[in-house]
């Protein structure tokens, strides 16, 4: 246990995650433990000074004081006490982190910052390398991912985006840790089906009383595909005629092995443009490892059969550092996927959440599983995205998680024109989402994303089927609490 005793402890949480990147998965305390981090804060003649000391090293670091609103004060104040403490940790153990005192979610965020203020692509990449530590390399990335969003970033102000949720799949991967379930025999899909057609009528009504339109749907999950092709019918049915219009339309078709003739041809019926297939690796050693339920053949017939149809948009997800795995083995999958083509790769660093299966094999039975390093997920990482680059795809959108191996990043690749809206509006937080279906979770945007408010779903299926009518009350007193971003 490490003690942090800090003259701020409401950024507690955030202090903790930054010490987890330098210790590994260790608990936090503000009372006992060791060693001890111990922080003071000083403002005084208008400059704002934080140090922080630990085992006799000592590191502090000022700047004027900032003015603004409590939000921003408290923002600027919670970048530099971890930056200070980052550079504490790096001057102790030597170790350079590819996104430097960065542990949020949107990166891409602070870039952007940098240009409204307004600097310029270069100015802006200096400034983020220089605040916060971030690797060349890293604000390289930002940059690249900036240039591919021109023009596609926001929508129109009468727009929004849609995102369904089907909580079901054919078998649970052991890294997985979102709140969908097993299928089982199945009982629960009619029942959620109709629940969520409820939900989908009751907030075109919301829409509608808006006025406005949709932008991006996206079907995800668990995985769509893994319920009856007429369930999933019904509901693109329902959604389409509720929200016509739509310039995108993506269905999250996932596991190959749930995926067939009759699905997809459902799907080209209904106009939908693209589709995920996701191999996460073409190892067949590694997918029974993880309890994936299919081979790397599933995958390359899948594909096919969609290419067959006319499917031009196919995305693929890949996981880098899964158990097991070596770069030989990450190595190869790239190679498929080169043969492959698909328009966007999604390269995921593997995130070990508590809730995982994978989290207890490989921490409460340890040796259950072999873990790749830190330096070899980095490796995975470099070697994907320079050989994807170097074929023509393009980094378009970028988002990072907690216990990420090698603190590493989730990159979109896609090539030129093939980037996915809705992706981008709710990775970068520019697209106000309409989201339906259990553990769903409505964000709306006011005033160009200053202000952000959250309508979650209930998570578990049968509390969701039971209170879908509250579901949408909760998004009404949201969405029409002020008025819609503009």
């Amino acid at each position: 246990m490490i003690q942090i005793r800090t003259d701020t402890p409401e950024f507690f949480s955030d202090l903790g995650d930054m010490l987890r990147l330098f210790y590994g998965d260790v608990s936090m305390s503000l009372t006992e433990g060791d060693p001890v981090f111990e922080h003071h804060f000083s403002d005084k003649d208008g400059q704002w000074t934080d140090t922080w000391k630990s085992e006799g090293h000592e590191y502090s670091l000022s700047s004027p004081a900032f003015e603004g609103t409590s939000v921003e004060v408290k923002r600027v104040r919670k970048r530099q006490v971890k930056q200070c403490l980052y550079l504490l940790l790096k001057k102790m153990t030597g170790m350079e982190l590819p996104w430097g005192s960065l542990t949020g979610i949107r990166p891409t965020r602070l870039l952007y910052e940098a240009i409204e203020a307004g600097m310029d692509m270069e100015a802006a990449r200096s400034h983020v390398i220089e605040a916060f530590d971030v690797s060349p390399d890293r604000a390289d990335l930002l940059c690249e991912i900036a240039e591919m969003q021109k023009g596609i970033r926001y929508p129109a102000k009468d727009e929004f985006d849609l995102y369904i949720g089907i909580p079901f799949c054919r078998t649970r991967c052991s890294y997985c840790s979102f709140s969908a379930g097993e299928i089982g025999n199945g009982k629960l899909v009619a029942p959620y089906v109709n629940a969520l057609l409820r939900e989908i009528e009751l907030s075109k009504a919301l829409m509608e009383e808006k006025g406005l339109r949709l932008r991006a749907g996206y079907i995800g999950g668990g995985t769509p595909t893994a319920i009856p092709c007429g369930e999933l019918d019904r509901i693109l049915t329902a959604a389409q005629k509720a929200f016509p219009g739509a310039v995108e339309w993506t269905v999250e078709a996932g596991r190959p092995d749930t995926i067939d003739l009759e699905k997809l041809k459902m799907l080209k019926d209904h106009g939908v443009g693209r589709i995920s297939v996701n191999p996460q690796t073409f190892s067949d050693e590694t997918l029974k490892r993880i309890g994936r339920g299919h081979t790397g053949a599933d995958t390359l017939r899948a594909y096919e059969q969609a290419r067959s149809l006319g499917f031009d948009d196919i995305n693929m997800d890949i996981i880098a550092a899964l158990p097991g795995e070596t770069v030989a083995d990450f190595e190869h999958t790239l190679s498929v996927l080169e043969e492959l083509r698909p328009e966007s790769v999604t390269v995921h660093s593997l995130a070990i959440k508590r809730s995982s299966r994978l989290h207890e094999q490989l921490h409460v039975n340890a040796g259950q599983h072999t873990q790749i390093t830190a330096e070899g997920a980095a490796e995975m990482i470099a070697s994907a995205r320079r050989r994807l680059t170097g074929l023509g795809w393009k980094p378009y959108y970028l988002y990072r998680q907690k216990y990420m191996a090698g603190n590493l990043e989730n990159v979109g690749y896609a090539i030129p024109g093939k980037g996915c809206l809705y992706n981008i509006g709710n990775m970068e937080e520019t697209a106000s989402v309409l989201a339906l279906g259990s553990g769903a979770i409505s964000k709306w945007l006011f005033d160009r994303a200053l202000r952000i408010e959250r309508a979650p779903n209930v998570r578990n299926i049968e509390e969701y089927i039971n209170r879908v009518d509250e579901m949408v009350e909760r998004k009404r007193a949201v969405i029409f609490s002020s008025e819609v971003s503009e």
